[in-house]
Order: C-alpha cells, then structure tokens, then sequence
C-alpha cells in the first residue's frame, strides 16, 4: 500500500486540475460555444492535456535531476517553501496575471495556453509529494538508479495526465450538452481560493512529514 499511494494521488490531483475550469474545461466549452459544435470540445481537450503534462514533465524532471545530487530531505525541504512560496504569490499576484488568447486559436495554441496555465497555477509543484518517494534515490525504488528514476517520472506524468483528460473531457461535455455557462452564474465556486490553500497544504505537508 505504501508504494501505491502515490500513483493513488497523482491520478486524484489530475482529477482535482480536471475540475478546475481554469485548467480547461472551462475554455474547450466556450471554444465549443463559440464554434457551436461538439466536435471543437472533443479536440480541445487533449490539446489541453498536451500542454497541461508539458508542464507537469518539466517540474518531474528538475526533481529527477535535483534527486541524482542533492539529499531528498533538502528537496523536500525546498520543494515545500516553493509550493508555500507560490501559494502566496498565487493569491495576491496570480489573479491579476491571466493569460489570454483567442476563441479562434488552433490546437497548437490552445496547447500552449494549457502549459501556460498550468505552470502559473503550480500545478506541477503540487504533484510533488507523490513525485518524491518515486523518484528520489532513497525511495523503495532506489536500486532502479537514475535511469529507472526518469521512466517512474514519465510513467507519473502519464497517470497524472490520464486522470486529468478523463475528468476534464466528462465535465467539459456534460457543461456543453446539459448543464450551459449560466452554472457559472448561479453556483459558482472560488476555485482560485480553494486552489490555493491546496498549495499551502501541500507546502506544509512537505515541510512537516
């Protein structure tokens, strides 16, 4: 059970970022809106997803490499103040730094956008307390070596993004084709808020485990 958990969490943060309407849904709908077809929802969101694992990759591999030479408590360490860091920043800068781009954007920029996204949000940050026991050298896993190390990371980012694709795909058709845009009127819930303190969280777990 110890070495399940945390592919256990990495697929309920893709969950989580796949409930976020800031991480997508939100834009494959209004992109779908806006073209009035299914279809242009359907292919938005594995744009989306593209962009969204970029991001997630490029976090996995900084703590691979970080892992070859530094002590996992130092990462730890680091990778908690970080998440806290930008937990702060989040809540009072992020808001005011939204990245924008047209309804009439192709796939390649839609992906784009994603990575944007999810790399202002931290998104990659947050997946690191799953990230480290897998990867790290004194993991259970540490006889794998670097090598090894990199493949659990890809094959992390895989779940992670799986997860995220299926959650954003189901929410994006449902809003589409039952529920409409006006949902945002009338129970809307600050996502940006729980968000964040889902940053801080996991800064804290990281600094205080």
């Amino acid at each position: 059970m110890n070495e399940l958990w945390p592919w256990i969490l990495l697929a309920g943060l893709g969950a989580f970022h796949g409930l976020n309407p800031a991480m997508g849904w939100l834009f494959a709908v209004a992109l779908g809106v806006h073209r009035q077809s299914s279809a242009a929802v359907v292919q938005a969101v594995p744009a989306i997803a593209v962009g969204h694992a970029v991001s997630i990759a490029l976090v996995a591999g900084v703590l691979v490499a970080a892992g070859l030479f530094v002590d996992q408590a130092a990462v730890r360490t680091a990778a908690g103040a970080g998440l806290i860091g930008w937990a702060v920043w989040h809540h009072f800068v992020g808001h005011g730094r939204r990245v924008r781009i047209g309804m009439r954007t192709g796939l390649a920029g839609l992906a784009f956008w994603s990575f944007l996204m999810a790399t202002a949000h931290g998104a990659g940050l947050m997946i690191l307390p799953a990230l480290i026991p897998l990867c790290l050298a004194d993991s259970p896993l540490r006889e794998i070596g670097g090598d090894g190390s990199a493949a659990i990371a890809i094959a992390a980012v895989g779940v992670h993004t799986l997860a995220m694709l299926a959650v954003t795909s189901l929410v994006a058709l449902v809003v589409y084709h039952w529920i409409g845009l006006e949902i945002l009127r009338s129970a809307w819930l600050n996502v940006d808020l729980v968000w964040t303190l889902v940053l801080l969280g996991t800064g804290s777990v990281l600094l205080i485990v």
